[in-house]
């Protein structure tokens, strides 16, 4: 015991000591040349960081936990929070996140999933990632043009573009400007739609004083350089209704059914004892394949930086 004691005391020593040479060093790079008006370029967007970000990213790499693990459940645990949501998943892009909210409306564990044909309302001037998962999941985008001056989509338009196939709402904030939430969150109550905010440009952004991104059934989020914070790739679906939640969480993870975090074999107690549709009686849970998924998950290095820059929005706003 005293051993084990003795190395872990080292290594936080250690860890302490790189601490200090990481911020040494960043420092010693951030005073390398001063900002020259007249010669130095100002950027309309970028990543901004300082010692913070790059220690905990360093301090993630010690681990070798490469994969998504322990700093992309706090990272998860503090999107979440902030949102107020159900759930919240790390993705490894925006493009990813609106792929993933779009495909869970499709999935058959919900009781009236979005089905081949279906239309979904877009807006006509867009990023392409806002209406690719529309096309790649069989659903019809119904394109609504834009109001000048916001760039968003026009509300009477979208009203009018309502049909008996619409089943759904999916527009972005344009470059971070929200469209006029109150009054599309009452069309697609009142028409008894799903509503998604593609939030990529927005985190942060509030409407009527309540944030973007909480009004809709499904949010989604980009960190890309560009945008409010950032883990260089990736991205985050906000689920504000928990019917949904299971569906991402599966088609985000492969489409598997079993929801056993990864090194956990039984969380269910039931692993070999289910009876799932024409599969053998106690075939094993850990490989049932319930949606055709994909694997869209970051890694843990991403997260250690998202969290940090997370802790730093309000003051990037």
């Amino acid at each position: 015991m005293a051993v084990e004691s003795d190395v872990a005391a080292r290594e936080a020593e250690l860890r302490g000591r790189i601490a200090g040479l990481v911020t040494e060093l960043h420092r010693l790079r951030e005073a390398r040349r001063p900002f020259e008006p007249g010669r130095d370029p100002v950027r309309y967007a970028g990543r901004v960081f300082d010692d913070a970000e790059v220690r905990a990213l360093v301090d993630s790499s010690l681990d070798f936990w490469l994969t998504l693990g322990p700093y992309g459940d706090r990272f998860e645990a503090a999107l979440k929070a902030r949102f107020g949501a159900r759930r919240a998943l790390f993705v490894n892009s925006g493009s990813s996140a609106n792929l993933l909210a779009v495909s869970a409306l499709r999935s058959p564990l919900l009781e009236r999933p979005l089905a081949p044909g279906d239309e979904v309302l877009s807006v006509a001037a867009a990023f392409p990632t806002t209406v690719a998962p529309l096309v790649q999941n069989g659903l019809t985008p119904v394109f609504v043009d834009v109001e000048l001056g916001t760039y968003n989509a026009d509300p009477a338009l979208l009203e009018a573009a309502v049909g008996p196939r619409t089943r759904a709402i999916f527009l972005a904030h344009t470059l971070g400007n929200p469209f006029d939430l109150a009054r599309v969150a009452r069309l697609a109550e009142k028409a008894g739609l799903v509503l998604i905010e593609d939030c990529c440009d927005a985190l942060g952004a509030s409407f009527a004083g309540r944030p973007a991104g909480t009004w809709g059934d499904l949010a989604t989020l980009s960190f890309y350089p560009a945008h409010h914070i950032t883990t260089g790739e990736g991205g985050a679906v906000i689920v504000n209704k928990s019917r949904y939640a299971r569906p991402a969480e599966s088609i985000r993870d492969w489409g598997r059914d079993c929801w056993c975090a990864p090194g956990n074999a039984d969380t269910c107690g039931k692993r070999f004892a289910w009876k799932l549709g024409g599969l053998p009686e106690g075939y094993d849970h850990k490989y049932i394949y319930s949606h055709l998924g994909y694997n869209l998950k970051p890694t843990d290095l991403q997260a250690a930086i998202g969290l940090v820059q997370l802790e730093k929005l309000d003051s990037v706003i």
